[in-house]
């Protein structure tokens, strides 16, 4: 049986990230320099590119700062990811897809979805904006002194007996019709 995960390689993924990422050429993800020199590759996935920048002398590679670093899964599993997502799979499918346990595509799922929404920017109203539906809450539930008026004399008064007389009245008002 033919898999999607066989169709694509970690060397393309790994490029299609650089590009993404860097389309102006690979700049440093702490200080934005581009005074960047290839620093081998890594150990493990040898198509992922390292990087040593010599503004601020720090390391990095390809996914550093993403939602993709950090991962024991191939980046292969992580780009096919969000496809069989947008194809509204489960996570279950997806493992079956990807070969991975359910457990460990949901936390891809969690990642990616968290990654998706942190980059989203901040919503920003301007001019006239119109609500259709509002829901005040009226009290402070919990902190009844917050409620109270100062001025009022029954500013005092039990919380209890306003209760009480309170439905006193409701009852009082049903007898009398």
């Amino acid at each position: 049986m033919l898999r999607i995960d066989d169709l694509i390689n970690d060397a393309k993924c790994y490029e299609s990230v650089r590009q993404l990422r860097w389309p102006h050429g690979v700049k440093c993800p702490w200080c934005k320099s581009d005074n960047v020199r290839k620093r081998g590759v890594h150990q493990r996935q040898r198509d992922r590119q390292r990087y040593r920048c010599n503004t601020c002398h720090t390391n990095f590679d390809d996914v550093t700062n993403t939602v993709l670093a950090h991962h024991h899964q191939p980046l292969r599993k992580w780009v096919l990811c969000p496809y069989l997502m947008g194809l509204h799979l489960s996570n279950e499918q997806i493992g079956q897809e990807l070969d991975l346990n359910k457990d460990d595509v949901h936390q891809m799922t969690s990642q990616l979805r968290s990654g998706v929404v942190d980059l989203k920017p901040a919503t920003e109203l301007e001019g006239t904006v119109a609500c259709d539906e509002v829901y005040i809450v009226a009290g402070h539930q919990g902190h009844p002194e917050a409620v109270k008026k100062k001025d009022e004399p029954d500013a005092d008064v039990d919380e209890r007996e306003i209760a009480a007389a309170a439905r006193l009245r409701k009852k009082n008002l049903r007898f009398s019709e």
